[in-house]
């Protein structure tokens, strides 16, 4: 498939069933699939001597309504993606397409569930999972998680260093999110630093919500470019 009906095929999963989501990854070789519901992730160890953990989480929550079980019915004009259902699940199903296009480059992966109920997977993995807990934190260059709204940014939320994040700059071209928040790379990065990056939608948790498919294909044609280097180990 093209990038774009990668994008459009995952999402086109209804917004209630993440379990859909990991199990594509779980089918991928190599890949460790523990737990069940919220407490549930994917890792896929990295081949590459300086991999670090490419990060995206499967579930996404419409605040205004109920989890929706049937198709979505997208609609796609002028470079804009929504749902005429009513949200779209781009945070962070598009985060999840953009880390399946890059499966092949040699980097660890790692999907995790409830991230939207405050990271309820990941505190799982960190908690009872020692053997991931170690492979992502001593064996990776850095966390970069796929999950942020708007098309330039990045934020750290506490899990990066000055270095890191001139780095990121240098790297990206991306200015660092004013605003806050919350995801996987603040429990993850025990040792290692994390930045989440831009991924091109707008609105989320909404039933506006949508995504600019130039600002996604950005982002994930930066990362084949920048990914495919030598990378930096950076520790916090």
């Amino acid at each position: 498939m093209t990038d774009q009906e990668t994008l459009l095929d995952f999402l086109s999963v209804p917004l209630g069933d993440s379990d859909s989501i990991l199990k594509r990854f779980a089918a991928l070789p190599g890949a460790i699939h523990r737990g069940s519901g919220d407490r549930q992730f994917v890792f896929i160890k990295g081949s590459r001597a300086n991999r670090i953990v490419l990060v995206a989480h499967a579930d996404t929550v419409w605040h205004w309504g109920d989890y929706r079980t049937q198709e979505p019915d997208l609609h796609f004009k002028d470079g804009i993606i929504a749902n005429r259902n009513g949200g779209l699940g781009a945070d962070d199903r598009a985060g999840c397409a953009i880390v399946w296009l890059l499966r092949d480059m040699g980097h660890s992966i790692l999907i995790t569930n409830g991230e939207e109920h405050h990271g309820i997977g990941s505190e799982w993995l960190m908690s009872e999972h020692q053997d991931i807990r170690e492979e992502i934190n001593e064996n990776s260059s850095f966390a970069l998680q796929l999950d942020r709204r708007l098309g330039t940014e990045y934020i750290c939320y506490g899990v990066g260093t000055g270095a890191f994040q001139d780095y990121i700059e240098k790297s990206t071209g991306h200015t660092e999110s004013l605003t806050g928040g919350f995801t996987d790379i603040c429990v993850i990065c025990d040792k290692i630093c994390g930045v989440n990056l831009s991924i091109g939608y707008y609105n989320a948790h909404s039933e506006r919500e949508y995504l600019v498919y130039p600002e996604w294909q950005h982002s994930l044609d930066l990362c084949r470019k920048w990914l495919k280097k030598k990378l930096p180990r950076f520790l916090r």
